[in-house]
């Protein structure tokens, strides 16, 4: 699995070693070596192998969050990655900051705090499980690309049918507003106003 492209060496004033993934691109798979990964946009979803051979749903990276840093300690990636959305990686760690632990423990505080809010999708209300999704995935400006509607069934432990009658739900009360986003399919960027969501 190769990124879309790495920043360009030849330019100086080009980070090094940038990766930039379309949405659904695969960024790695469980069990390959590789490095670890601070993602700088987008969102990434983490798979985990089942005995039967499988890929099932494990945990989800937003900006901030750092992946692979197990290569560190056992040499391979223990999940698979996968971009949801447009994403943006660069190496980690990063400079004297990271060589000093305070990246790392700060990266371990997020990590629970990313644990706990994915346990949280996955239970209680349909409709309160993706509406926390969205509120996980939107940006400062309020806007969000969602993931397809399968990846979000697998995130929140819902059916596809489910996702789809609460995305329109979503639509028809106005707390999503359809917005063109370039490279993005019509309908997963939005447009969102938590305000309105009763």
């Amino acid at each position: 699995m190769s990124p879309i492209f790495s920043a360009d060496r030849s330019n100086p004033a080009a980070p090094r070693d940038i990766r930039f993934y379309r949405a659904d691109q695969g960024i790695y798979s469980a069990g390959t070596a590789g490095a670890a990964w601070r993602l700088q946009r987008g969102v990434v979803r983490l798979d985990s192998g089942t005995p039967s051979g499988e890929m099932t749903f494990a945990s989800l990276a937003i900006p901030g969050d750092i992946l692979g840093c197990e290569t560190l300690l056992f040499g391979a990636y223990t999940f698979s990655a996968t971009a949801l959305t447009r994403c943006e990686l660069s190496p980690w760690p990063e400079g004297a900051a990271a060589l000093t632990g305070e990246s790392l423990l700060g990266s371990l505080a997020k990590a629970q705090q990313r644990a706990a809010e994915i346990v949280a999708l996955r239970g209680g209300q349909a409709a309160d499980r993706v509406l926390g999704l969205i509120r996980l995935f939107t940006d400062p400006a309020g806007q969000v690309v969602l993931p397809t509607r399968q990846d979000i069934a697998d995130i929140t432990d819902l059916r596809f049918e489910t996702i789809s009658r609460i995305i329109k739900m979503l639509e028809r009360s106005r707390v999503l507003l359809p917005v063109r986003v370039d490279g993005v399919h019509a309908t997963r960027s939005f447009q969102v106003n938590l305000s309105l969501a009763a």
